[in-house]
């Protein structure tokens, strides 16, 4: 049975038809690829943070659930926040070095950025 999740049908006011069922649209889960064919880019940014620094890793591909998992993983390995968003793991302060470090020791081709 399907979830009745008012907010997945926003757009629709008002059918006549008795017969009328809402269509889910599925979501396509990407596949991970594995570590060795990963190609991450580490740099540092500080747009927009008001001057602070934050080590950013782009260029994951696959799930959100494990680019969520390998963002905890380089968290704990830091010992300091961050977050995950936009496909984008976010570490508060530079560790471009450590993280290129850790990603190459997962097995990850890994590249420092600017």
């Amino acid at each position: 049975m399907l979830q009745n999740d008012w907010k997945e049908r926003l757009n629709v006011v008002y059918s006549t038809n008795p017969n009328y069922s809402y269509e889910y649209e599925d979501k396509e889960e990407l596949e991970t690829l594995a570590p060795e064919k990963q190609k991450l880019i580490v740099c540092l940014d500080k747009k927009q943070r008001a001057g602070k620094k934050v080590t950013l890793i782009k260029g994951f591909t696959g799930s959100v659930e494990d680019l969520k998992e390998l963002g905890k993983e380089i968290k704990t390995k830091c010992g300091v926040g961050g977050s995950v968003k936009d496909g984008e793991i976010l570490v508060q302060g530079d560790f471009r070095d450590k993280v290129v470090e850790y990603l190459n020791q997962k097995g990850y081709k890994a590249k420092r950025g600017n």
